[in-house]
Parts: structure tokens; C-alpha cells; sequence
């Protein structure tokens, strides 16, 4: 279930781009109706902690900097110009991307294994790419680099929040990096918006609420729950339903074409996945 409704954050705002909103407002609104929940959450897990060090803050600072704004706005930015298929597929791509970043800064080895999963999914978005790009041109190249640019900016968050997620907890890094996340989007938009921007259709409204509390919320403390039971393994197992369900209600809400070559791409993306989570789990068995 939270797979399924992260997914469904592509076709929220895919819709509320037909009423001629931007991504510097329409982000706004999401983080807007999604900071009270996430202030909740972040109080709610603190209640009888200690408080944090100054380098915790800054942690949580640059944490939800990285891994929630920047991460969000890419994103947002990206799919003004590729279908919500393409962009799943590409953050799709996340955990190959924090074995790089692994590689890259620490030196951590890259087994045979993952290299070949981490080849057969990229394989899969360059095919996807493909026939977008014939479609669409240089426009397309601009979405799939923004959306991957968030993939990125996300797993730079995953890398460097594992220690504080043992020192401070899951939930209130959770709830402090969002809340961070979410009044960097609300600057944003004072910074380079009039406050005349703010008047949207009530559609943008609407979506935006839906987008914060069962795309955004809502699967965040799902998959929390989901790992606390069934452990990462097998979150991260069922969460491969994520990409397919991009894909269906792409089709069936917003009207996306469904091609050979969409199909085609869609299995080597989450075969290649498949492969790469298989070898890095046998690696640290």
C-alpha cells in the first residue's frame, strides 16, 4: 500500500499541471497541507528524547535539504516534461545510485553481481528514454536529467542518514528532515513567486491535499511500519510493485500510451533491480 500511493504522487501532479500550475507552486501546496503532519510526527517522536546537539541540527538541516526539497523539487520540475512511467522508472534506479555513491566516497567494493543488475536496469530507462525522446525531443532529455538529479539528491540522503538514524531515530529524522523540507519549499516560493501565484484553481487544491496526505504522509509511516515487521528485505521486495502501478494508473488516469518498448523497459528495470538487490544481500549474508 505505500508503494502503491508513492506511486500515485507522479499522477497527482501530472494532473494538476492540466490547470497551468507550476512546480515552484504547486510543491508549495503540497508541503504546505504536508507540514503538519510532518511537525507532528517530528514532536511525537521526541517527546522525552534528549535534545539534539548543534551538529545533529545541522545534520537534520542539510539532511532534509538534500534528501526532501531538493529531492521533491527535481522531481516535480522533471515530470513537466516526461510521462509518470519514465519518471518511476528512473527513481526506481535509487539503490543502484547509493552503491555508487558508496563506491565513489568511501571506496565501498561494486560486486560482479550488482554491476550486472545495476547494467540491465539502466538498460531498461535508456529504452523507455528512447521512445520518449523520439516523441518528444530535447524536452524529454530535460525531464529524465531533472528526475534523475533528484534520484541522485536522494541517495546522497540515504548515505549519510544512516548514522543518524541510529543516533536520533527513524520517525523523528523523518519528521525533522520534512519539516526542514517543507518551509525550504514555502521560502522558495515567497522568494520567487508574487504572492498574486498563489491564486490556483480549486483542483490544484484539492490535489495538492491528496498529494500531501496519501502520497506523501501516509506511505512514509506505511513503509515505517512495514519495515518494523517484515524488515527491509522484504519491504524493499514488495515495493517493486511501485513501478507497475506508476504505469497502470498512467494509463487508465491520465491516458499515457502503453508500448512494447514501455513494457520491454519496465522488466529489464525491475529485473536488473531484482539482480542487483539479490547479489547485495547474499554479500552482506
Amino acid at each position: 500500500m505505500g508503494s502503491i500511493a508513492f506511486s500515485g504522487k507522479a499522477i497527482i501532479v501530472k494532473l494538476a499541471y492540466r490547470y497551468g500550475v507550476d512546480a515552484v507552486t504547486l510543491i508549495m501546496y503540497r508541503m504546505l497541507f504536508a507540514l503538519p503532519i510532518f511537525a507532528a510526527m517530528a514532536w511525537w517522536a521526541s517527546r522525552g528524547k534528549p535534545p539534539l546537539s548543534r551538529k545533529d541540527w545541522l545534520g537534520v538541516l542539510g539532511l532534509g535539504v538534500t534528501g526532501y526539497y531538493l529531492a521533491s523539487f527535481l522531481d516535480f520540475a522533471g515530470l513537466m516534461y516526461v510521462t509518470a512511467s519514465l519518471e518511476r522508472l528512473i527513481l526506481y534506479l535509487n539503490p543502484t545510485l547509493v552503491v555508487v555513491l558508496g563506491w565513489a566516497l568511501y571506496g565501498k567494493r561494486i560486486r560482479a553481481g550488482q554491476a550486472l543488475g545495476m547494467g540491465i536496469s539502466y538498460c531498461g530507462v535508456v529504452l523507455v528514454f528512447g521512445l520518449e525522446a523520439r516523441e518528444q525531443g530535447a524536452h524529454a532529455a530535460w525531464g529524465a536529467l531533472l528526475i534523475f538529479l533528484s534520484a541522485v539528491s536522494y541517495a546522497v540522503y540515504l548515505v549519510y542518514s544512516g548514522e543518524m538514524v541510529q543516533r536520533i531515530g527513524a520517525l523523528r529524522l523523518v519528521g525533522l528532515a520534512t519539516t526542514v523540507a517543507c518551509l525550504c519549499c514555502l521560502a522558495q516560493f515567497v522568494a520567487l513567486r508574487p504572492l498574486g501565484a498563489a491564486i490556483v484553481a480549486p483542483e490544484v487544491l484539492w490535489l495538492s491535499v491528496l498529494n500531501a496526505i496519501l502520497c506523501t504522509a501516509a506511505p512514509v509511516l506505511m513503509v515505517m511500519m512495514a519495515i518494523e515487521r517484515i524488515g527491509a528485505g522484504m519491504a524493499a521486495q514488495a515495493g517493486m510493485v511501485g513501478p507497475l502501478s506508476t504505469i497502470l494508473m498512467g494509463i487508465w488516469i491520465l491516458g499515457e500510451p502503453f508500448t512494447l518498448w514501455l513494457a520491454a523497459g519496465t522488466a529489464l528495470v525491475m529485473l536488473g533491480i531484482f539482480v542487483f538487490t539479490r547479489s547485495a544481500r547474499r554479500a552482506n549474508a
